[in-house]
């Protein structure tokens, strides 16, 4: 039995359930196929469960600070097992809202594998959501891939001792002692996460500094930060093999030390979910890396198949994932003016404690494009002038266009960090100027005011030829 439809999407993420959303409001015959957990990595494997966990490891520290503003509270000790209940009742309420919104769009929910046949032929199969489903085929005249993206381990002897982050989620007790390979923004947050809650972390990774990519002012500050919160840094090193070790497990790293652990945790990376596809009965092409191909309509090699998301490799975050879906959507409708999204202007976080967030250039960026003005301060925040963490920076930097005047990047490591960038990003986005910010009156007493008043340029950086 063949079912025919204007749209298949498949995958369940929030790339993938806006598209169809989308595309069944302006009158498609729409189907979704999820073969794993609806809502996808981010509600189920990242960004919610993820945020939920790093809340909770900072309360502890709450407890402790609150004596220096008079309270008598005692920290008590944490129970693991009850945070992993509590966060996966909301994922299954989550989940179920992601199915509901589906469903009363008047989409076509298909669980299952989906593998293609032909370009507009996919051939669902069953998974470990419906594993005594028959194998049936749909029909679609477009096909969107938002399958979303897998996490890798390095090929070193003992990898398989090893967890990623889809296991850290569902660890039934929490390791003691963890040893975590990678710096990027899963790393640093499941570091922040067992440190928080009381694990030794041992955290490794290749650079001199985190967080590769980010603005260097801003790496170096959050190395300090990682230091402030109890976590030993080896930098310059990487894991050459693991080793079993009783009931637990010896890292040795490249330099020759040896750290010893209850859990090791790669962050080394991620990877595009297209193994099982069937991709090769269709004309698409992917990179080496096994990115798909798309052109700036999200369109694949074949006419007919696009791709939205981390299956993509563009720019691997929840919101880009919906604004594609949301922009593919619309056009695939026959929509006229799409609604677009300003992509280079995107904002990132890292939930850290304190959290790191940017928008727009790095200092190193902006110097390709021209000379520029670089407006920068750290200080202590006023809570932490009481609670006596006075390694708990907060740290802010403006990059501004020399020849124009524009706020062409802004970053920011401290408490609430992304909850103000947000704003900024508006502003950012906008192309304001540095008059602009200074003109703005700022909310006193906060942090966020210090954006506003930054009067004195810090430095000029020439332009790079």
């Amino acid at each position: 039995m063949a079912h025919e439809f204007d749209l298949l999407v498949i995958g369940a993420g929030s790339g993938g359930v806006r598209c169809a959303r989308i595309a069944a409001g302006h009158g498609a015959r729409v189907a979704v196929v999820e073969s794993r957990h609806w809502g996808g990595t981010c509600v189920n494997l990242g960004c919610v469960p993820k945020k939920l966990m790093v809340q909770a490891s900072e309360y502890g520290d709450m407890v402790e600070d609150s004596h220096a503003f008079g309270w008598t509270s005692t920290r008590g000790t944490h129970d693991w097992a009850k945070l992993i209940a509590a966060k996966d009742k909301e994922i299954t309420r989550l989940n179920g809202i992601y199915v509901s919104m589906l469903e009363k769009a008047g989409i076509t929910l298909l669980t299952g594998h989906a593998r293609f046949e032909d370009a507009h032929t996919v051939r669902i199969e069953p998974s470990p959501l419906a594993p005594d489903e028959q194998p049936f085929t749909v029909k679609a005249r477009h096909i969107v891939i938002a399958t979303g993206s897998t996490p890798v381990k390095p090929d070193i002897p003992g990898a398989e001792f090893a967890i990623t982050s889809d296991e850290a989620f569902h660890l039934p007790t929490r390791p003691q002692r963890v040893v975590i390979v990678g710096s990027g923004y899963i790393g640093l947050e499941f570091a922040g996460i067992f440190a928080g809650l009381g694990s030794e972390v041992d955290l490794v990774y290749r650079q001199d500094l985190p967080l590769r990519g980010f603005d260097e002012d801003m790496r170096a500050a959050m190395k300090e930060a990682i230091t402030a919160r109890g976590i030993t840094q080896h930098s310059h090193a990487s894991p050459t093999h693991i080793r079993k070790e009783g009931s637990g497990y010896s890292v040795t790293l490249d330099n020759g030390q040896t750290l010893e652990a209850d859990c090791v945790f790669f962050a080394t990376g991620r990877r595009p979910k297209i193994d099982s596809l069937g991709l090769e009965t269709t004309k698409v092409e992917t990179a080496d890396n096994g990115r798909i191909k798309v052109n700036s309509k999200r369109e694949t090699t074949q006419p007919g198949i696009y791709a939205i998301g981390d299956v993509t490799d563009h720019l691997n975050l929840t919101p880009v994932a919906i604004a594609e879906g949301h922009n593919l959507a619309d056009r695939l409708s026959g929509k006229e003016t799409p609604r677009s999204w300003s992509l280079r202007t995107t904002p990132k976080a890292v939930f850290f404690s304190p959290p790191l967030a940017t928008v727009g250039l790095t200092e190193e960026e902006a110097t390709h494009h021209g000379a520029v003005d670089v407006y920068f301060t750290r200080f202590t925040p006023m809570r932490h002038t009481l609670s006596g963490r006075t390694d708990r920076k907060t740290v802010m930097k403006l990059v501004v266009d020399q020849a124009s005047q524009k706020v062409v990047g802004a970053h920011v490591l401290g408490d609430d960090a992304a909850e103000m960038m947000q704003g900024i990003a508006v502003a950012v986005t906008a192309g304001l100027r540095k008059v602009d910010f200074d003109r703005t009156v700022g909310i006193h007493p906060t942090s966020a005011e210090e954006l506003v008043t930054l009067r004195t340029r810090t430095r000029e950086t020439p332009a790079i030829n």
